[in-house]
């Protein structure tokens, strides 16, 4: 059975590691603080847009949160990778 309250919250732990990462990325400045702003503001427009079209084709929150989460795995990855 799918609970919703899970999955959110779950997302809400998640990305606190991204927004850490992100902060000390950013933090750090230089050429890879810009990047890394640049890559962000970009992501986000991107899954804003791909969250809007899931819904708008008739697609639910929870395929949403999980595409979500997904992008969250990825972001946290690529900058522990590089922290």
């Amino acid at each position: 059975m799918y609970n919703p309250f899970f999955s959110s919250f779950m997302l809400a732990i998640e990305v606190q590691r991204v927004i850490e990462l992100r902060l000390v990325r950013l933090a750090w400045g230089g050429r890879e603080g810009r990047a890394e702003m640049q890559s962000m503001v970009t992501e986000k427009v991107h899954a804003a847009g791909e969250a809007m079209t899931t819904l708008m084709l008739g697609g639910s929150p929870e395929t949403v949160i999980a595409r979500y989460r997904e992008h969250v795995a990825f972001n946290t990855k690529r900058l522990w990778a590089t922290a």
